[in-house]
């Protein structure tokens, strides 16, 4: 289900923010965090792939970056920037560890080949609407807030917040994060999971 080059940037992404939310005094559970954001950014993949499945689509999982800096043609830089890399170490600097970025995947997707002459007939259009794009991102937002509640009562309380805010910050409509793809397929649906984050954000700061 995972391609190498899936893999490579899973783990790369993983002991980034894994170091990021260590720096400055939890080396001492860096092993344990570095598990937690690896299988949290997993189960999120493995649900988006799934979604895509179920749409006759095929989803690939890259590292964010930012090719645009404006809204004009020319306001683009010369080379995408890594963003998935970069942001979360500089949110981490600026706050001393107290805050870690953690959205740093996007995807892409591709509808297979028979999807036109399956679901509407041989000449009918293939691409992706905006709405099915939508469903896939936020089946991995959906199941990494599931996780959460699973994780909680496991008696695994870092995975558990940690989850919640993977969420929460890939829940932001920004560049090309799923927010973003969920917000503009359909505002219903990103409005009734950002509630869900919201909640689960209040019993991550209150409860666990």
């Amino acid at each position: 289900m995972l391609n190498k080059k899936e893999v490579s940037i899973i783990l790369l992404v993983s002991i980034i923010v894994a170091a990021t939310i260590s720096i400055f005094d939890r080396w001492d559970i860096f092993s344990y965090t570095l598990l937690s954001v690896f299988l949290i950014i997993v189960i999120n993949v493995i649900a988006k792939k799934v979604a895509s499945f179920y749409l006759d689509a095929h989803t690939e999982i890259k590292l964010w970056e930012i090719e645009r800096y404006g809204f004009r043609p020319h306001e683009h830089f010369r080379k995408p920037v890594p963003a998935g890399v970069i942001m979360p170490v500089i949110f981490s600097l600026l706050s001393f560890g107290y805050f870690t970025w953690m959205a740093v995947t996007t995807f892409e997707v591709k509808p297979r080949t028979y999807r036109a002459a399956k679901r509407f007939g041989l000449y009918s259009f293939s691409e992706m609407s905006e709405y099915h794009l939508g469903l896939i991102a936020a089946a991995g937002i959906l199941a990494n807030l599931v996780f959460a509640v699973i994780g909680y009562f496991l008696n695994v309380p870092q995975f558990s917040r940690l989850s919640v805010y993977y969420a929460l910050f890939n829940m932001l409509p920004l560049s090309d994060l799923d927010g973003n793809k969920i917000f503009f397929g359909s505002i219903i649906m990103w409005a009734f999971l950002a509630a869900l984050v919201a909640i689960g954000v209040f019993f991550t700061l209150f409860v666990i």
